[in-house]
């Protein structure tokens, strides 16, 4: 069973930084590409951000341009999430998701993904 690890999740003050990292269980998913969701109370799950499996090619909701960014590295197999500049509203739950087949370029589509983390909670105080 494939397993995505999210961990650097915690409690911060508006303004402050996190780092986000994700840890497949297998080394074939530093092939595809990766993205990361997140879902606050009472709301639906969002897409945050995505990146290709080469590490060129991104994708940003507009809620989060300019103060996060996705990288990865596929040595390490891992995908990062930085979160600069960190605001009350983006506090949910963070998830990593990939999708079945290599290769591609990362969607905002949820259904595009097919294996998800547990979740790392992200609160920011005001």
């Amino acid at each position: 069973q494939v397993q995505l690890e999210e961990s650097g999740g915690g409690l911060v003050q508006a303004g402050d930084s996190l780092r986000l990292t994700c840890t497949p269980s297998e080394r074939t998913f530093n092939r595809r590409a990766m993205g990361w969701f997140r879902q606050a109370p009472g709301r639906d799950r969002e897409f945050v951000a995505a990146i290709d499996w080469k590490g060129i090619s991104t994708l940003y909701d507009d809620s989060v341009k300019g103060r996060f960014t996705i990288s990865r590295d596929n040595a390490e197999n891992t995908v990062s999430l930085q979160m600069n500049n960190l605001k009350p509203e983006d506090t949910a739950i963070y998830y990593c998701a990939a999708p079945r087949f290599p290769n591609g370029l990362g969607s905002h589509r949820a259904s595009q993904y097919s294996y998800w983390g547990q979740g790392t909670q992200v609160t920011v105080s005001s």
